[in-house]
């Protein structure tokens, strides 16, 4: 079968690969769909992010979703034939953090197309993905497309978590990519009474506001345009977004930070003086059956934000498209 395998910044690679058969508890699956995330383009395009970097070649993808071809022992729940969404979220169950209730911090946690530790956890952009049965949620009612969406979207279903009561509150959300637009989404499903998009693109600015922002504020013409704000979510991972946000939060507000930029100087004065939370979100658990089911009730729409899917031959492709933020918001790959 065919993989995505990175090898270092610019070096991608459509190779072959050998087929894995399922074990007990294990489901083989025919791969429809995946989404090229901000942290695959950081392979692609530097070769890793912060401090971590690629040190070996490695299957990138985590998102998303596919057909069950094969049923290892022991697995009742699912047919073959089901379209499901495939959590990337591997956590070992047993350790201290899984323990508490933490597995996103699980110390043995194996997250597909991950170089943080070494060797690498391969990832799931193959024609066909061994996963644990237990990673997969049915997807009946969803395109392959939205299935894969699932996982994104669980990023800001534990960003709001993280962030705490979010009714009637007014939310600023800097920087509008897929997760900045999903943010806006999973804010309104909690009941933010108000939400301004923050983004120097006012392209961006115009998805933010087809997913439901009430205001945007193009901060490339209007550096003074943000009022005061109970909530933040800041997903750019830029410091002058996060140094802007912290200015405009009321006194003892929330800033939840999902953008992945690099370690940055804050102003902690501000931080100090309003009584500010500065709230970190890292992946996700336990929400991703939820996002399944918000996009199956209809609750929350993703179509919007899917605008290329390019089949798999045309990979190198699909990541310079995905990495060109003036024609992209999400870029999939069709698998089948």
């Amino acid at each position: 079968m065919k993989a995505i395998v990175i090898h270092m910044a610019k070096d991608l690679r459509l190779e072959e690969c050998a087929v894995e058969k399922p074990g007990p508890g294990e489901v083989e699956i025919r791969l429809a769909a995946g989404g090229i995330c901000g942290s695959d383009l950081h392979y692609y395009n530097h070769g890793g992010f912060g401090t971590v970097r690629l040190k070996e070649p490695m299957i990138l993808g985590h998102e998303v979703s596919g057909h069950v071809a094969a049923l290892g022992e022991g697995v009742s729940d699912l047919v073959i034939g089901d379209l499901v969404a495939v959590s990337p979220s591997r956590p070992c169950g047993a350790c201290d953090y899984c323990l508490k209730g933490l597995a996103n911090h699980c110390f043995r946690m194996r997250f597909y197309g991950s170089a943080m530790p070494f060797p690498h956890i391969q990832g799931a952009f193959r024609e066909r993905l061994v996963a644990e049965a237990s990673q997969c949620v049915k997807a009946e009612g969803l395109s392959a497309g939205e299935a894969a969406m699932a996982e994104p979207l669980s990023v800001t279903l534990h960003a709001t978590r993280r962030a705490g009561e979010m009714l009637g509150k007014r939310v600023l959300v800097t920087g509008c990519g897929p997760i900045g637009t999903l943010s806006i989404l999973a804010a309104l499903r909690a009941g933010a009474a108000e939400i301004v998009a923050a983004d120097l693109s006012e392209r961006a600015l115009g998805f933010a506001r087809a997913v439901g922002a009430d205001r945007t504020v193009n901060l490339s013409e209007d550096r003074d345009g943000l009022v005061p704000f109970s909530e933040i979510y800041e997903c750019s991972g830029a410091q002058p977004a996060l140094v802007a946000g912290i200015q405009a939060l009321r006194p003892r507000g929330v800033i939840v930070q999902l953008g992945l930029g690099g370690d940055m100087a804050l102003p902690m004065m501000a931080i100090t003086a309003k009584e500010l939370d500065l709230r970190g979100s890292f992946r996700f658990h336990e929400e991703f059956a939820t996002a399944v089911k918000l996009m199956q009730g209809g609750l929350i729409d993703v179509k919007p934000l899917i605008t290329h899917t390019l089949p798999l031959g045309e990979a190198l492709k699909a990541f310079e498209i995905a990495s060109d933020k003036g024609q992209s918001m999400k870029t999939q790959i069709a698998f089948a």
